[in-house]
């Protein structure tokens, strides 16, 4: 049954606002989809023909409306030595495998594992991608380089007037969209020397058609294009539910996340069947679509559809755009992307937290590699977290007569095991020690078998010293663990179990 009221909500809410946002992207794409075609080797074509289709697809299957997802370096950096090696077919073939692994992904959940990625790694993240999108302009920038002159920064200068204050006279249509066209009417009307759209790469001629990759039904061929497609496939899943959060966050509305993993697959299966490359979420474009008004499913199916109008029916005009006006937007996009409250932040916040932000942001920047950045901070997170919850541990000796009994609070896992050990260890050297000991881990908790083993090492040594041994308090999951992994029954110690309270 068709949810009426979904439907409404994602393609019908704003049309007109979708549908303008949607041709900001659209130009937008184009010089970003011709360069990732260089970094990856391959003819422009199939970078834009990916953008094309991922964009239209995803609008219908992701789980994320007003996120743009199209082909993106994240990607095309991965399959670099497979297309050099094995040829574009190959590049298909591992595209169209790329798409099982995400779909199969989806269903096993793998969207929960963003769970584990702190706030601080989200906006180390957020940061590195504004300062690498402003690092992409540079070029553009460059007055060694040709066609770039001050005549270009005076174009990056007013289309930035542009887009910051028309918005104060009017919203009616995105201010980068207006910029855009006042930008290329001036270059095209002026016949001013500058770097074009065309300067990038030869543009396409027609639209995407249906193929099926040239490669042999072999184990050998899957051999070959797997662990590429494997890494396009956690590559792209990690940009995309990122940029998910980044959204979610601006718009200040929830996605579907597993929706997501699996609209992802299915929008890069149709890519390599139209001649594409993998793609993924791009956070710049979804900050242009967002901040331009685009908040629907429309927005992104808009995108699509105009980058493919424009490169089959305006080729030659999309051509001579300048790319001094699309400069003016990425930095615009760089500058709304950067969070710039997390400087003053650094100072305020937990340094574990600061730490983890301003070494995802190194890591990312220093390597253009967003994944192995985000694995770094979510790394240091938990061995920050570990270490927090070590030293959330405390034992409180009392003596009665005979008995000692040792009140512990806290973790017990991996690496709080050596201060529990030590903690009550002492009880077997002590001038006096008690004849009975009883250790009550009523508000403590095991979490591991090392947990377990560190327990087993202290009852044992506290026997073989003369010592009778009782363990009270434990909880329901920590009695499983001692149940089932435990060696002090047969070593001849009762442990004696209490009822959590």
């Amino acid at each position: 049954m068709i949810d009426t009221a979904a439907l409404k909500r994602d393609w019908l809410a704003q049309p007109r606002a979708d549908i303008l946002a949607g041709i900001v992207v659209a130009l937008a794409l184009i010089p970003e989809a011709i360069g990732f075609s260089i970094i990856a080797g391959v003819d422009p074509r199939v970078g834009l023909y990916a953008s094309i289709t991922i964009a239209m697809v995803i609008a219908f299957t992701g789980g994320r409306p007003g996120m743009i997802s199209a082909a993106t370096a994240a990607v095309a950096v991965v399959v670099v030595p497979l297309v050099r090696d094995h040829g574009v077919e190959y590049l298909f073939a591992a595209t169209i495998l790329m798409g099982i692994f995400q779909a199969i992904a989806a269903l096993l959940r793998l969207d929960l594992l963003m769970q584990f990625v702190s706030r601080s790694v989200i906006t180390g993240f957020v940061n590195a991608l504004a300062i690498l999108i402003f690092m992409a302009q540079v070029p553009q920038l460059n007055l060694a380089n040709e066609g770039v002159s001050w005549l270009t920064y005076a174009m990056v200068a007013g289309g930035l007037a542009i887009i910051y204050l028309l918005p104060k006279l009017t919203t009616a249509v995105p201010s980068p969209l207006v910029a855009i066209i006042v930008l290329g009417a001036l270059s095209i009307g002026l016949n001013w020397d500058v770097n074009t759209v065309s300067d990038m790469g030869a543009l396409p001629q027609g639209l995407p058609y249906f193929i099926v990759p040239d490669v042999p039904l072999t184990v050998e061929t899957f051999q070959i294009i797997a662990p590429y497609s494997l890494t396009m496939a956690a590559v792209g899943l990690l940009e995309s539910l990122l940029t998910a959060q980044i959204v979610d966050d601006m718009t200040h509305t929830e996605s579907n996340k597993q929706r997501e993993c699996a609209g992802q697959g299915s929008a890069n299966i149709v890519a390599a069947f139209f001649g594409g490359m993998g793609g993924c979420a791009m956070i710049g474009q979804s900050v242009i679509n967002v901040t331009s008004g685009g908040r629907g499913r429309l927005s992104s199916f808009t995108a699509g559809v105009t980058l493919m109008v424009l490169l089959a029916a305006l080729g030659p005009i999309v051509g001579q755009i300048p790319m001094a006006a699309l400069v003016a937007v990425m930095i615009m996009v760089s500058i709304g992307t950067f969070s710039w409250n997390s400087i003053p932040n650094i100072r305020h916040h937990p340094w574990p937290s600061s730490v983890v932000m301003l070494a995802t942001v190194v890591i990312v920047v220093w390597t253009h590699n967003l994944a192995l950045g985000v694995l770094a901070g979510v790394l240091l997170s938990g061995i920050f977290f570990t270490g927090k919850v070590q030293r959330m541990f405390a034992v409180q000796r009392v003596r009665h007569g005979d008995t000692a009994t040792y009140h512990i609070t806290g973790q017990i896992f991996f690496a709080s095991v050596d201060r529990f050990f030590y903690a009550i260890g002492p009880e077997s050297r002590m001038d006096d020690p008690a004849d009975n000991v009883v250790i009550d881990v009523t508000k403590a908790h095991f979490w591991d078998i090392s947990g377990v083993g560190a327990l087993d090492k202290v009852v044992d040594r506290m026997r073989r010293n003369g010592r009778s041994v009782q363990v009270v308090g434990l909880n329901d999951a920590s009695a499983d663990l001692v149940d089932k992994f435990a060696l002090t029954d047969k070593t001849g110690v009762e442990i004696g179990l209490a009822p959590h309270p």
